[in-house]
């Protein structure tokens, strides 16, 4: 991507054009690269995608409801140094001994260009994002403690993502560019699996994807079954070597699938099910 390349996805990584497209954007205008899509689109692979193509070094910070801008720039730890000067400790005459780098420092000065993955921004205070809008527009910091100034030797690829929990504010969205990874459809489902298991039999992939997209289009599911979900499934029905016909007798509609464990998450959708099947069983068409 850089010197005019080109982000075309990896062995590894299946990416659709409009993908490719936003990853050039973002990279061409060293702006933030906002992604949002359901949970397990591969929002979060992404970053490391692109920094396998690129050869870049990745620079994880993962996002908790707990965390504050200002642990992604630095930390100091003055409970540490008072401790310390209380032993009589030598390290207190350097404050720089008890400053604790964040991601952001990390990414600024970095020895080559690296790609920084923010993931799951949503998930912090409101005001988080709206804390970094300076430092990731000047792509510099003050350290007031030791009275030095952190400068970007060159500006990093970030990879922020985002589960839509909450809006991000305006101000932030304009300083990023937009990606929506969209659900993928058949086609592209069928090249994810065949990179996660090559030569898989046909007939069973065409199988398990009408059962996997009829079920996610079940009226009254709480969580629909990601793409990780759907790999997942595909590994327990070749591991436990699950014969095709009891898939061609499976209709989502009216039983569950069989190992539904690795596609429905809660005991709600399981109950959605087992009173269809129930209701399919008193009302055979």
């Amino acid at each position: 991507m850089a010197d005019n390349k080109r982000f075309t996805g990896t062995d590894n990584y299946i990416a659709t054009d409009d993908l490719k497209v936003a990853v050039d954007a973002a990279v061409t205008l060293r702006r933030p690269l906002l992604v949002k899509g359901e949970p397990g689109t591969g929002k979060t692979v992404l970053a490391h995608e692109i920094a396998k193509a690129i050869g870049a070094p990745l620079i994880e910070w993962n996002i908790k409801s707990t965390t504050k801008a200002q642990q992604g720039l630095y930390e100091y730890d003055a409970v540490a140094r008072l401790r310390d000067g209380q032993l009589g400790d030598e390290r207190v005459h350097d404050i720089a001994n008890y400053i604790k780098k964040g991601k952001l420092w990390e990414a600024f000065t970095a020895p080559e260009l690296p790609v920084l993955l923010i993931d799951e921004i949503d998930k912090a205070d409101i005001e988080f994002p709206n804390d970094l809008l300076q430092e990731l527009d000047r792509m510099s910091f003050d350290v007031y403690e030791t009275h030095e100034t952190i400068t970007a030797k060159e500006r990093p690829i970030v990879v922020i993502t985002s589960n839509n929990e909450k809006e991000l504010p305006d101000a932030f969205l304009r300083r990023c560019f937009f990606h929506y990874i969209k659900f993928p459809d058949r086609e592209t489902m069928a090249d994810i699996i065949e990179v996660h298991y090559p030569g898989i039999q046909k007939t069973l992939v065409k199988k398990a994807m009408d059962i996997f997209y009829e079920l996610r289009d079940v009226p009254g599911l709480k969580k629909k079954p990601s793409t990780s979900e759907l790999l997942d499934w595909l590994k327990l029905l070749l591991n436990e070597d699950v014969p095709l016909e009891v898939l061609q007798d499976s209709n989502p509609n009216n039983a569950i699938p069989p190992l539904h464990g690795a596609l429905l998450k809660n005991e709600q959708d399981v109950m959605l099910f087992e009173r269809l099947a129930f209701m399919a069983r008193r009302n055979p068409v």
